[in-house]
């Protein structure tokens, strides 16, 4: 029963993704996460135990609009910060949320060895982020949908990209998400209680839906990358 909750949009991010992933603490956890682009780069910031342990770690995200964050209960891995969501690319520029269970990740991620990759956990989630990580080449839904036409399993994930600061791409298959839009905002989340504050406009995403987000507008796929 692990929680996502993704923002895109001006108001303090760090704040929006906290009370999100708090909005969630029912459903369980044994760790948290958050992961923004800022300057440039990924932030990420990981703390296992409760959500108030990840708070205490935060140093504030000035000027950033996107992020993601998560709650885990440990199943690929023990409890640790490295086993934590958010997971990085191989280049680090790239950071994903993800709940389900990719079913040939051992596969992917022996092909990945053989490229060179670096695993740092034991997650069947850091092999789907290096995954698309090797697939992105400047654009980031590109990216998401060539990495899933070769993952076998259910996911729900949000993934932004350092190079790309006002997107983020979210995807469901077998997992609940949920898309919520807002006046110049927009959110992601496992549940609708993680939004509900902010906006009452919610799209239940289908199973093979995908959807581009950047921070004036979305769009949705379909899994043959079809515009619904």
């Amino acid at each position: 029963m692990c929680g996502i909750v993704g923002y895109i949009g001006k108001k303090d991010i760090d704040n929006i993704l906290l009370e999100g992933l708090k909005r969630l603490e029912y459903r369980g956890y044994d760790s948290a996460g958050i992961a923004v682009v800022n300057n440039g780069k990924i932030n990420a910031t990981k703390a296992v135990g409760r959500i108030t342990e990840l708070e205490k770690k935060i140093t504030g995200d000035v000027g950033a609009t996107v992020g993601i964050s998560h709650t885990r209960w440990a199943t690929h891995g023990e409890p640790t910060e490295n086993n934590a969501h958010p997971h990085l690319s191989n280049d680090g520029k790239l950071a994903l949320v993800h709940n389900g269970i990719i079913e040939n990740y051992q596969e992917i991620k022996g092909r990945l060895l053989l490229s060179g990759h670096k695993f740092i956990s034991e997650t069947d989630t850091e092999v789907l982020a290096h995954l698309i990580g090797e697939k992105y080449k400047g654009n980031l839904l590109e990216a998401v949908q060539a990495a899933l036409v070769e993952v076998r399993g259910s996911y729900g994930i949000a993934v932004v990209h350092a190079d790309e600061p006002n997107r983020l791409v979210a995807a469901r298959m077998g997992s609940p998400l949920i898309f919520g839009v807002g006046e110049r905002e927009y959110f992601v989340a496992s549940d609708v209680s993680a939004f509900l504050g902010h906006t009452n406009k919610v799209i239940y995403l289908n199973d093979g839906d995908i959807v581009d987000i950047t921070d004036d507008s979305y769009k949705i796929y379909d899994i043959e990358q079809n515009l619904i």
